[in-house]
């Protein structure tokens, strides 16, 4: 072959493998502007959106199945395919929820970062122990370990050094994955509590009639269930805090009801109010022996700081605000005239005398 037909061949291959070359390229692009496009298209997902539930141990190829099964996806296996060479493979455990809109870039995105659907339970201030575990009972997402329990087999789950569990739980707002445990959030909120009682405590005015910080909880879940009006918690507790320094009952109606427990309907009777039992503070000198409620951060340091004052006294007016009284006289004339003949807002410290 002479030198000009090598050439010519030569320069034939070199054409081919060029064309070769950009075929492939324009392949590539192809390919690439395609995937870009699927992964900004929004998947098929109506407007009730579409829930999964990734289990524990479970890959993305389980999501990408049911996607399409469902039909919500095309090209399931293109998914599977671009997360693991994007290194976006790497899924949470937990339940997510996908909205109308989502797009594949959309939902793995969410997956990396295991956005998962939160649920939320709040336990309200002044509310019992047991108040807030039937909160949690009312929760399908929360998975049941404390309920049917007793006090002292919830103490062993709960695995926190206490004797009884009223008054620990601090009253806030929750926020959860799926599968949850009571026990797990139950213990958040009596770290949440446990931490913010110690640092209080740590700041406490001087003189105070507590021996420990538990009795000073105690109190704060009395002022709690007392209160009408948030600015009044410091006065309250002033009022409570001096009754004790002077060896005076407490003479508060919710220790009463928390000591009735399901025999109260509504109404304090007299006969109620002069029953021997261990929160009757009409009967008993001191504090009850627990608390009577989930105390607000703001009990806590009202019972912590009271206010200062000589009010020994207060009833409530019923506008939601209390007329506080340094003498049993002047308080008995309060409550002539604003409690007698009304049943709504009855608050009193003591009650009248006869």
């Amino acid at each position: 072959m002479n030198m000009t037909k090598k050439i010519s061949l030569a320069m034939k291959l070199l054409g081919f493998a060029a064309f070769i070359y950009l075929a492939g390229l324009m392949s590539a692009t192809f390919a690439w502007i395609y995937v870009q496009k699927w992964l900004t298209t929004p998947l098929a997902i109506s407007e009730q959106g579409y829930r999964y539930e990734l289990k524990a141990g479970q890959s993305l190829g389980h999501l990408a199945y049911a996607l399409g099964r469902d039909q919500v996806i095309q090209h399931p296996r293109l998914l599977r395919l671009y997360a693991r060479l994007t290194e976006l493979n790497k899924v949470h455990a937990g339940e997510y929820f996908f909205p109308q809109g989502t797009t594949p870039e959309m939902l793995l995105d969410k997956l990396a970062k295991g956005d998962v659907v939160l649920y939320q339970v709040t336990f309200v201030e002044g509310w019992t122990y047991k108040q807030a575990l039937n909160a949690l009972a009312k929760v399908d997402a929360v998975k049941l370990q404390l309920a049917g329990k007793t006090e002292q087999e919830q103490i062993a789950l709960l695995n926190i050094p206490v004797t009884q569990l009223e008054g620990w739980i601090f009253p806030d707002t929750y926020s959860f994955s799926r599968n949850t445990s009571d026990v797990e959030i139950v213990q958040g909120a009596y770290q949440k509590m446990l931490s913010l009682l110690n640092a209080e405590w740590e700041k406490r005015a001087p003189d105070l009639p507590y021996k420990s910080s538990y009795e000073a909880l105690i109190m704060a879940s009395i002022i709690e269930r007392e209160t009408g009006h948030h600015s009044e918690r410091d006065q309250i507790a002033g009022v409570f805090v001096r009754r004790l320094q002077q060896g005076m009952k407490l003479q508060t109606d919710p220790t009463v009801i928390y000591g009735m427990g399901e025999r109260y309907q509504g109404r304090i009777r007299r006969a109620d109010l002069e029953e021997a039992t261990d929160y009757n503070t009409y009967v008993i000198q001191g504090l009850p022996p627990t608390p009577i409620s989930l105390p607000s951060a703001a009990s806590i340091r009202a019972a912590l700081n009271p206010a200062p004052g000589k009010a020994l006294y207060f009833v409530a007016k019923g506008d939601g605000t209390s007329e506080f009284s340094e003498t049993l006289a002047q308080h008995n004339q309060a409550v002539r005239r604003y409690q007698l003949n009304r049943s709504s807002d009855y608050r009193s410290a003591p009650p009248p005398a006869k």
